[in-house]
This record gives structure tokens, C-alpha cells and sequence, in this order.
């Protein structure tokens, strides 16, 4: 009796399955991140995505026609997701964009975890992008929308008169970002959260100098300079 209770609890299970698709491709979709995450996508298993979500192979290439197009959506709904939720939201709030910026990276995972598998964009751009053109492609495109965002954030703050009007809202936006996963991956090799945090406090370091000259000091080097001139003009 115990044994035909567990059969029909498990047929139940599945058929609560069969009627969500969705859930059930997103269950497939956030067990293959996993797998890519900690194995890269070459390695990564199909038995063990399985395995985790209890899900045939025929359901799962019912909702991705082949491995690469697994890696696709991981990359386009997951990782995209990442980059916007850490990233490209955060740059849209209302304060100073230098503020913005070092608070976003302070913000940024520092778990072991985090440490040892390191940016899921990162890694699969030094794996896949030489190897295969649509990943490129798609992985460039999230590094471009990453890097845009900066731009537009520093642009603002220009405008503003609170960042430095010498620098290049693209080059800088570019130089954080090679910053950000170049920590990350040190981090990584070297298997240890405190090379992170010194990174972020570099990083941090490095926004602090982007801020515009304060107006106070520049006015009261201004107001300085007449009133000696006109000490001089009164001798």
C-alpha cells in the first residue's frame, strides 16, 4: 500500500510537469547554469541537468534542440538577467554616478562560492567565444550593454559637473569592467575571497579619483587669486 502511495504520488508529480511547460524549461535552464558554472560548457553534463531536475532527455530537447542551443538561452536569459539585476538597473538610480558605481561594486557577491566559480560571463567568454561564433556574439553583445551603461552613467555625471570632464565615458567604462573580471579572475586562480576584496578597494579607489574637482575649492581658489590681485593693484 505504502509502495502504490509513493507510485501515485509520483505520477501526480509528473503530470503536474507535463502541464508547465514553462516551469519545467526553467528548471531545465537554471540546472544546465549550474552545471555550466561549475563544470564550463564543454564538460558539462546532460545526465547530470537531468539527474537534478528529474526530467527525461526527450523533455528536454522538446524545449532546446541541442546542447548549443541550451548554452544559448543560459546565455541570453541567465546570464543577460545577471548583468542587468547587478549591473544596468543599478546604474538607472537617482544619485551621484560615482556613488552609484562604488556602491554597485561593493555590492557585488563575495561568497566562497562566488570566488571559485567565478563571473559565469567571464568564464564563458574565455572558453566558448574562440570556439564558437553565436556564443561570441551573444556574450559580446552583454559586455557591450554592461560597458554602454557605465558610458551613459559617467556622461550624466559630466553634465552634471560631477565627474571629470577630461576623461572618456567609453574608455573608462571599458577600463571598470576589464577591472571587475580581471579581480575576478585573480580571485579565482588564486581560490581566495581577501584577493577580491583588495580588488574592490582598488576599484573603489580608482572611482573616488573620477570625481570633478569640488566647485567650493575651485571657487575658493578663485576668490584667493583676486583677492590677491587686488592686494598687489592696492601696494
Amino acid at each position: 500500500m505504502g509502495a502504490r502511495g509513493s507510485e501515485g504520488e509520483g505520477a501526480k508529480v509528473r503530470k503536474r510537469r507535463l502541464r508547465d511547460p514553462d516551469g519545467t524549461r526553467e528548471r531545465l535552464l537554471q540546472a544546465a547554469f549550474r552545471e555550466v558554472r561549475r563544470s564550463g560548457f564543454q564538460s558539462a553534463g546532460i545526465n547530470t541537468i537531468l539527474a537534478a531536475t528529474n526530467v527525461t532527455k526527450g523533455a528536454l530537447y522538446h524545449h532546446f534542440d541541442s546542447k548549443e542551443a541550451l548554452g544559448y538561452a543560459i546565455v541570453d536569459e541567465v546570464i543577460a538577467k545577471l548583468v542587468r539585476d547587478r549591473w544596468l538597473l543599478p546604474l538607472l538610480s537617482d544619485g551621484q554616478p560615482i556613488d552609484i558605481l562604488i556602491g554597485i561594486v561593493r555590492r557585488l557577491p563575495t561568497r566562497p562560492a562566488d570566488v571559485r566559480e567565478s563571473c559565469p560571463l567571464l568564464n564563458l567568454a574565455q572558453e566558448m567565444s574562440p570556439l564558437n561564433e553565436q556564443f561570441r556574439k551573444r556574450l559580446e553583445r552583454l559586455f557591450l550593454a554592461w560597458q554602454e551603461g557605465i558610458a551613459t552613467l559617467l556622461r550624466k555625471g559630466q553634465s552634471q559637473g560631477t565627474v571629470r570632464r577630461n576623461l572618456n565615458p567609453e574608455e573608462t567604462a571599458s577600463f571598470l569592467v576589464a577591472m571587475v573580471e580581471g579581480h575576478a579572475s585573480l580571485a579565482k586562480n588564486a581560490q581566495n575571497a581577501k584577493v577580491w576584496e583588495v580588488g574592490t578597494r582598488n576599484i573603489v579607489g580608482w572611482l573616488e579619483s573620477l570625481r570633478a574637482p569640488r566647485q567650493s575649492r575651485r571657487g575658493g581658489r578663485r576668490m584667493l587669486k583676486n583677492h590677491v590681485l587686488r592686494q598687489r593693484q592696492g601696494f
